[in-house]
């Protein structure tokens, strides 16, 4: 069976050989093809991933001998399987395909189980999402893709896949909150907050989680920590709704739902784009 990886280091093996190519640009290529498994992947695209605007005159020909040198070590590695490897990797439609099966990429596996996790958390099954978006959570290894050198179509799927995580990670965290996993939480949300010190809803997570494990006077510094490096970098206040967690941690109020105060990680980013066109 082929096993691709992308959530992390790219590796790409049938059985216990590898296929992945060490080369740049082949590299690049069925990388690509990968993240696309079992859909076409039009050459022009393949061209413009390794080459950008600045294509060689003999780009069609060099990505046929790219795809050709693929193939020689998908064979390699079939060695005396009866499966051939153009049949693995196909030419059809002008593009090329990467026959595999979505339990075999990692990327896809991930996107299977975030979906899931997400219809449980959105049903209010809590236990069911923390346990199956903990499991998307578990096949990252690494940034995407983090030993490929990526073009500007690798990079629409990288940045796609980093999102995605981030916001399965933010409900996973929902999840476990909701099942009152709250001095078990305190560890990982510092760390996030110390490294995405802007990030709204994770001081928002924090600060439940420290305030509902009886540390009210850290969740006001986490608060003051947030509010401080927004000020200094972005000239900007905390919105609103991080405010009003604010206001009931100072006055010692109980919430029913910590997420009617969260905001989504990119409204910072879109606040700021919002008075910069204003401006």
């Amino acid at each position: 069976m082929t096993d691709i990886t992308v959530l992390g280091p790219f590796t790409a093996t049938y059985g216990q050989s590898s296929f992945a190519p060490s080369a740049t640009k082949p590299r690049q290529i069925l990388a690509l093809l990968a993240l696309q498994a079992d859909r076409v992947v039009p050459a022009p695209t393949l061209m413009e991933e390794i080459w950008g605007e600045e294509l060689p005159r003999s780009a069609v020909t060099t990505l046929q001998t790219y795809i050709l040198k693929l193939r020689r070590k998908l064979s390699a590695a079939l060695e005396c399987d009866a499966v051939e490897a153009k049949d693995v990797l196909v030419t059809l439609h002008g593009g090329y395909l990467l026959r595999t099966q979505p339990e075999r990429v990692d990327a896809q596996e991930f996107e299977k189980l975030a979906a899931s996790g997400g219809r449980a958390f959105e049903a209010g099954d809590e236990p069911t999402a923390s346990r199956l978006l903990g499991q998307a959570l578990g096949l990252w290894r690494g940034p995407t893709l983090m030993d490929v050198k990526v073009g500007r179509v690798l990079e629409l799927d990288v940045v796609r896949l980093e999102e995605k995580r981030m916001t399965v990670l933010e409900r996973r965290i929902d999840a476990d909150l909701g099942l009152g996993r709250h001095g078990e939480l305190v560890p990982e949300l510092s760390v996030l907050a110390a490294r995405h010190p802007m990030h709204e809803t994770f001081c928002v997570q924090l600060m439940t989680a420290l305030y509902r494990s009886g540390g009210a006077w850290r969740a006001l510094e986490a608060y003051q920590r947030l509010r401080s490096a927004l000020v200094k970098e972005l000239g900007l206040e905390p919105s609103q709704r991080l405010k009003r967690l604010h206001q009931a941690v100072l006055s010692g109020e109980e919430f029913a739902d910590h997420r009617s105060f969260g905001t989504s990680h990119s409204a910072t980013a879109a606040r700021l784009t919002s008075r910069t066109t204003a401006a």
